[in-house]
This record gives structure tokens, sequence and C-alpha cells, in this order.
């Protein structure tokens, strides 16, 4: 009979690994928004978003229900990792008839032992921040707003239930005068356990409490020095079981964050209320469960917590009495009693030789005549209910680890698990048996196992204390990033703005003064599709050159190209180097394809700022993108080209166009849909064109038809129009370039900058502390070491949160780049790199969108349209690949510009098949004269 008994209360492993399957599944039905209302375990969102840092510092006050009395605290935490917290405290015996009166009652009483506490203590009038320990179950949204859902533990007081206990304490407090005094945090006994187990910079992202949580003995006042637990008969405390952990916030589907990681408290005490636990209970916990205040809830905590371990034990004991298998001869009469056998007794019974005498010793006291073996065999039940619950109590453990090792898509999670209660205190077979069985459960997590000290008090003072610095923290982000967030009306000025230098650039007399040049490309018309033969194209608009040729046919159109790096002593020396070197890599290329005896049409894309005099003729304005060789500017640079070629005797040249990059996206565009009249450019650069009407174009003799412009919009601002849109951020990139004060829309926008942009942003949080906890990053002081491509990376991290609904591999990927950087980077540090570089890339999209929205509107007034259908033709690295710029700039346009249906194109080639398409459609003749 005891046999059977053992082997009824022993769970073989793979039931355990089936528990812990059935936990996770009830846990993702919990955090599942469809799911949740019908879900056993909870996993209630707590709002608490980062754990201690270390850093934390300054008064906190706290205030603890307890289920007879009021318990407040003083705790000053001193910045020191939270190593030696200074707390006093206070406990107030609560007067019966307040359990169960009005509620207004329970909170004045509350507020009255505050306000004694304080005076008590001659606390400052500076505000106090107050942590609430709240242990009833709660709809808490935000972390200083919880709705009370049911009253539990003897407690029924009215006109509380569906009401916000914060404002309820803080009404109260007010009403004592003690306006000074702020509730800022409401929390449970499990979330403080984690809280207080993060020490030293050491995150604790786990918490269990398993049985009756201690707080340390404090007969009246106290300075926390060294510890010793108590368990006072007047201070009862919870024996139930919980846990929390830091979950990905996008999952957390109750809650509206989407960013980050927030704790959850999973409520775990009731999983097993749908039959989920029916294999493993025995015959005695149905009986323990038919005796309890809430028959068939509670499964898993009716298992595993204090209050019930014993009873189990009893009912065992009782059984086998009744089967003849104990205490032969003596009257059992007082197993039927409840609660004769407490779990602190069991725990004591089942050490070994000291176990046997104490179990002897218990069951004489209680009338019981045992023998050796009676005693023996009592140990061993006991025994296998202590080890039977720790092994569930690590199933559980198992389903978090694993959940959180797959949702941040580790290998290997490391991590710190707080632990609290007197099952874990009480009994070193206890800790084993959790922390093997763990083991054996989850391989693939390693979790450290700490005790917690005082959980409901310090716990409420760090998670005060925590919001305080997230709080405070997320105030100077927002100061510091508010100038780079533009409103409606900055994005509707930038467009007002534009639109004005557009037509000061189109006007003859106004030009000069103009900040958008506005410049004639002399290109009249886009394809028709009726272009044939052969044609080379070039390509030069950064430091790597292209040269193609282009066959365009009936059937479509094919190429063949060959890229050639220009280095920086060429794009930076004399003008003649560099168009040598361009005659170079053409002949090297005509070499390759054969081409060296034919004498094709060359389209010449020039990717910098020029006045075209003609479709064949291009005086070079300025440098641009990190070129600066001399003897360019002011001259025509078809004829540069042409001398180069016959300096290097290559006779067999023939340009017949010269356009930009821009122009050339919007001819490639153009040949496969006709509606193409813009070409947008977001790279390394940007600029924009579009299709004008001749009759506004000051700057060119004629009337009729339209005139391709290029608008050079990079330069937009240099007359000082957009200083207010340019924040220090952005002068100090401004300072290190080689033409300041120039190009300061590009600058704004443009792939070359963006990352710069960022890195000087994040020197300014690390000088602030907001950032790697304020240590020097000298490698951070490199000019172009943040480069503009982790800001798309990082970017494609947060889509990948956004797809999957786990943060945990994209700022993994966030660290690792900032680890290349020489730069430790904890999550919530990886959290604000990755906001800065969404901050600046969105307003980069914005303000591109300003831009292109005076474009597109100055055209529908210029055809008298009431809605115009327009496409662009686009290209540029930052527009294509950036994960979220296109979106962005595309629903900005919607917004500044909604009487405009623009459809975006992404250019295959614009700046080699377009050139080789201006050149064909010189050649076809077609334009108008």
């Amino acid at each position: 009979q005891v046999q059977r008994a053992l082997l009824a209360l022993t769970v073989p492993l793979e039931t355990l690994q089936a528990v812990k399957g059935r936990m996770l599944q009830a846990m993702r039905k919990g955090l599942s928004r469809q799911t949740h209302a019908q879900a056993n375990v909870r996993m209630l969102p707590t709002y608490i978003c980062s754990t201690p840092n270390g850093t934390e510092k300054g008064d906190f006050l706290v205030v603890e229900l307890c289920q007879s009395h009021v318990r407040t605290l003083w705790v000053t935490l001193l910045g020191d990792g939270n190593q030696s917290p200074q707390v006093m405290d206070k406990i107030f015996d609560m007067p019966g008839n307040i359990m169960q009166g009005k509620g207004e009652a329970l909170f004045d009483f509350i507020a009255q032992c505050v306000h004694q506490f304080l005076a008590g203590i001659g606390s400052p009038q500076h505000r106090i921040p107050l942590g609430f320990v709240f242990p009833f179950s709660c709809r808490q949204t935000r972390l200083d707003k919880a709705e009370l859902i049911s009253w539990s533990k003897g407690f029924s007081c009215s006109d509380v239930e569906g009401k916000d206990v914060v404002q309820l304490l803080q009404s109260a407090i007010n009403k004592q005068e003690l306006y000074h005094v702020d509730v800022v945090a409401l929390m449970n006994d499990t979330v403080g356990t984690m809280m207080t187990c993060s020490m030293g910079g050491n995150p604790c992202e786990i918490a269990l409490v398993m049985g009756e949580q201690r707080a340390p003995c404090m007969p009246g006042w106290w300075v926390l020095g060294r510890l010793h637990w108590c368990s006072p008969p007047s201070l009862p405390a919870d024996k139930g079981t919980n846990s929390c952990f830091m979950a990905e916030a996008q999952q957390v589907e109750m809650a509206e964050e989407t960013s980050g990681r927030m704790c959850v408290n999973t409520e775990w005490g009731c999983f097993g209320d749908d039959g989920t636990l029916n294999d493993v209970l025995t015959s005695y916990d149905q009986h323990v469960d038919q005796e309890s205040s809430n028959p068939g809830e509670k499964r898993f905590e009716k298992l595993v917590g204090s209050l019930y371990l014993g009873e189990i034990v009893r009912h065992a004991l009782t059984a086998l009495a009744a089967e003849k298998a104990l205490f032969i001869g003596s009257s059992v009469a007082v197993l039927r009693t409840k609660d004769v056998l407490k779990t602190q007794q069991i725990l004591e019974f089942i050490d070994n030789e000291e176990g046997m005498a104490k179990a002897r010793s218990a069951l004489e006291a209680l009338g019981l005549q045992p023998k050796e073996r009676d005693c023996c065999r009592v140990q061993q039940i006991c025994r296998v209910v202590v080890s039977r619950a720790a092994a569930l109590c690590a199933a559980g453990l198992a389903a978090i680890l694993s959940h959180m090792c797959q949702s941040r898509e580790l290998e290997q999670l490391m991590v710190n698990v707080g632990v609290d209660g007197e099952l874990y205190r009480g009994h070193s077979r206890f800790r084993e048996i959790l922390q093997s069985v763990t083991g054996l459960l989850a391989p693939e997590c390693t979790a450290t196992l700490l005790p917690s000290v005082d959980a409901t008090g310090r716990g409420a003072a760090m998670v005060t204390a925590v919001a305080l610095r997230l709080a405070a923290q997320r105030r100077e982000v927002d100061l510091l990033l508010a100038p780079l967030r533009l409103s409606r009306a900055d994005l509707e000025r930038v467009q007002a703005l534009m639109r004005r230098e557009m037509e000061l650039g189109l006007g003859r007399e106004t030009n000069a003064n103009a900040s958008v040049r506005m410049l004639p490309t002399y290109v009249r018309g886009t394809p028709d599709g009726t272009e044939r033969g052969e044609f080379l194209a070039l390509d030069l608009g950064g430091t790597n050159f292209r040269v193609l040729v282009v066959r365009v046919a009936q059937d479509g159109i094919r190429m063949a190209s060959e890229i050639y790096v220009i280095p920086t002593t060429i794009t930076q020396g004399t003008g003649n180097a560099l168009f040598d070197h361009i005659i170079e890599c053409i002949m090297d290329f005509q070499l390759k394809q054969d081409l060296m005896e034919q004498v094709l049409p060359l389209g010449f894309t020039f990717s910098f700022p020029c006045q075209q005099l003609g479709l064949d003729k291009a005086v070079l304005l300025s440098w641009t993108k990190g070129f600066s060789a001399s003897g360019c500017v002011g001259q025509d640079v078809v004829e540069l080209l042409r001398e180069a070629a016959q300096r290097k005797q290559h006779l067999g040249l023939k340009v017949v166009a010269v356009v930009n990059d821009t122009v050339g996206t919007m001819m490639s565009c153009g040949y496969d849909d006709p509606k193409c009249e813009i070409g947008l450019i977001v790279g390394t650069g940007t600029n924009a064109c579009y299709m004008e009407e001749m009759q506004n174009v000051g700057t060119v003799e004629g009337e009729q038809g339209r005139m391709c412009i290029n608008m050079e919009w990079g330069a937009f601002g240099d007359n000082g129009c957009l200083d207010d849109i340019f924040t220090n951020f952005d002068r100090l990139v401004d300072e290190k370039t080689i033409n300041v004060g120039k190009q300061r829309f590009e600058k704004l926008i443009s792939g070359m900058y963006l990352g710069e942009i960022v890195r000087h942003i994040l020197l300014a949080l690390v000088e602030k502390q907001l950032l790697f906890s304020g240590k020097p990053c000298p490698k951070l002081q490199t000019r172009d070491i943040f480069q503009t491509k982790f800001l798309s990376t990082i970017e494609i991290s947060a889509n990948s949160a956004l797809v999957w609904g786990s943060d945990g591999l994209g700022l993994r990927q966030v660290q690792a780049i900032l680890q290349d950087l020489e730069l430790q980077a904890s999550f919530e540090d990886s959290v604000l790199v990755r906001e800065v570089c969404q901050t600046v890339s969105l307003r980069a999209a914005q303000l591109c969108a300003a831009g292109l929205a005076a474009v597109v509107e100055k055209m529908r007034e210029n055809r008298g349209l009431a809605q115009l259908a327009v496409t662009v033709g686009v290209d540029g690295t930052l527009y294509k690949m950036h994960p979220h710029f296109s979106q962005h700039l595309q629903q900005m346009l919607r917004d500044l510009a909604p009487n405009c249906t623009v459809t975006f194109l992404q250019s295959e080639d614009g700046s080699g098949k377009g050139a080789a398409l201006v050149a064909a459609v010189a050649c076809r003749g077609a334009e108008p004269q």
C-alpha cells in the first residue's frame, strides 16, 4: 500500500515534459488577445518594462497592504548597484472592521498610516514617490492604474471592485494633505522578488514564489543591517505560488507596448483548472481540493503551494491508516482534522535522522503511537510530496525558460531567476530538485537561482525607482529628439518653402538667388516605344563608375555593363586625372565587348549639379558627394570628356546627351510607364526632376510643350530658409563636410549623412548618461564609423519583430552592430539606439515627401486639374534598401498632397539604361525644337 501511494505521488520525467508543454500552451493562450479571456494562466501585463541597472538613487516610500496589517517603509537607494539600501519600516495593526467595511475607510486608514509614518521619521517636503503593494487580482492598464477585479483573503470592502485602487489611495493621501506624495507604481509580491534579485548590473528576468514570503523580523522601527528571518503569526502571508518574467512586449497582446520587454505576471496558480493536470492528480489531491474554499480552482497551486502540502500528506496518511499500513493499534481520528499537519513540519520531517525524531515527536503530540516503521513511512510520504511539488515547479519554470529562449530566438539562454517562499528557503532537497529537473526539462537554458530579500518591501521600492528612472530618461530622450520630430505644420511649411524656391529657380530674374536651381535639361520628351539601336552609357555619380552597352529592340532592352572604382586620390585630385581615368575605363570596356571599331551614340549620366546649355552641353556648378577634382567647376563636362579622349587618342566617342541620374531614372521608368514624369533619387545623395510647362521655364526660350527640369533640390535651404529645421546634430555633421553650408536639404535626407546624424545623437545620449551607462565610447568619436546601412539593418530588426512578434533576434542584431563598434549595449540601450535610427530615417522620409508634395501640386496646378495621376520613377539605396523609408514617404505624400494620386515605380538601372534612352530619344529626332 505504501509503495502504491509513493508511486501515485511520483511524476515521471515524460509526464513532467508533457506538463511543461501544456504550461507553454496555456501561457501562449494567456498572452493572446483572442484567447486571453478563456485562459487559466492569465499572463497579466505589469507595465514594468525594465529591471534595476544599479544606478537607481533616491528616497522611496512603500505601502504594503497585508492580511491584517499595513506595512510602511522608507527606502533609500544609493546608486551603488543596489547593494546596501537603507530601510526603515513600521507595521500598523488593522482594525477588524476595516476588512469588510467601506472601501473609503480602508484607503483612509492606509493614508493615515502613511501620514503617521512620515511624521515619525521627519520626512522631507520634496516630492516623495510611493510604491503600493496590493496583493489582489487587478486589471492593470498602466504601472499607476489598476482596477480591482475581486477581493480575496478575507477582504470584502464595498465600492472598490471595478475601480482604480491607485486613484483611491492617491485621493485618500491627498485628504491627509500629503500633496507631495505621489503613487507612481502598483505591484504584487512576485514582481518584487524579481526586482530585488537584479543586483550590480546583472539583471534578474524571472521570479518564482513558492509558499509564504517572509519579511525580515522588524518590531517597530529598524534600519536594514544584517537580516534574520521570522514569521510572526500576527503577520500572515500568502502561501500560494506564482511566477513572472520579462516577456517580449510585442507578444503581450493585452498591453499596447510594441517595443522592448515587459514583465508578465503569469498567475500560474490556476494552471490546470481546465483539467490539463488530471493525469497528475491523486485521490489525495482530490480530497484536498474538495475541502478547500474554492473547489476546482487553483489546481496547480494546490499541488505545489505551501498551504496545501501538509494537507496532501495528511490525506495520504489517513488513507494508509485506513488500509492498516500505518499506526496499527492507534486511534487515527485526529488525522481527519484539517490542518493538523503544517507544511513547515513536513519540511522538517524529510531530513534523514533528525527528521525521524521530529516526525515521531509531532505524531506523538497528535496522540498517535508511531512505531519506527511508521515514522520511516511518514518520512517517505513527506519526501515524495515535497519532491513532486519541486518537480512540478521545475516544469513550470522550464516552460518559462523555453518560451523566453524561443521568443528571443536564442540557441542558449542564460538567465537569473529570483526565488522566494518557505518551500525554497525551507529545505535543500526542494532546491536541489527544482534546479536539477529544470535543467533536464530545459537543457537549452542555464538558470541561476537567486534568493530574494524582502520582495514586498524592498522590491516595491525597486519597482518605483526603476519607474522613475525610466520616466526621467524618457523625458530627457524626448527633449533631445524633439527637434527631429516634425509636426504636420512643419512639413506643410517645408512644402510651401520648396514651392517658393521652385518658382524663384524657374524665373529668369530670380534664378541666381534661388537655392533650388531648377536647371533645364533640354530633354523634351519621354520614350514612346519606337526607339531602336545600340547605345553606350556612362554613369558617374559616386565612387563607382559604370560603363554600359544598351541594345534597344522591339522585344525589349538588353544591357551589359562593368563597374570601375574611382580612388579617392582621383576624385579629390585634378580634373584631367579624373576624366583620363574615365576614358581608360571606357576603352577597357569597349575592348572587352569588342566595340572598339564602332562609333555608338553615348549618353553620359553625370550626377552633379550642372547648368545645361544644350542636350550635350553641361557646365559643372559644384561638386558634391565627396568629389573635389580641380579645374572642373565652371567647365563643360562633355568637353572635358572629349578632351580626355583626345589625350588618350580614343577617337570613336560620340556624346549625344548628358543627363543626371535623376533624369535617367525618369526616362528608364518612362519606357515602362508613359505616366512617369517625375524622377526621384534617394541614395548617397538626393535629387528630383519633373516635366515642367515650357511657358513657366523663364531660363530657356520657347513657350510650347514641356521640358524636364533638374531641380537640384539637394541645395534647398542653402539660403537659410530651412535654418529652423536644422538641429544642432545637423550642424555638427555639416561642419565636418567638404562643402560646409551647402546641400543643406541633402544633408537632412540622403544616405551619405544619416549615419553621421545618428552618431552625434548617440554621443549626446552618452554624455547625458542615457546610453551605455554614460561610459566613454572612444570608437563612437570616429567620423563615419556609424554607417547609414546600419540604420537599415537596425530597422529591419524592428520589422522582423513586428512580423514574428519577437524583439529578441532584432535587438541582438542591434547589439551585434554596436559590439563591432566596441560598444557593450544592454537590452534597453539597443531599444534606444533603434529609436534614434527610426527618428532620423522618419524625418528624412517626411522631408522628402514635403519636397515631392510641392512638385506634384505644382504639376497639378500647371495643368488645371482637380486630380493629378502621375508616376514617380525612383532610385537610390536608401529608398530601395531601407525597410520603412518608402512607406513613410508615400504616407506623408498622401497627407500633404491629397489631390494627387502618385504611383512609385522603382527604376531598374535608371542612370545606365536611362542615359541610353535619352540618347535614343535624341537620335530618333522626335523631340520638338
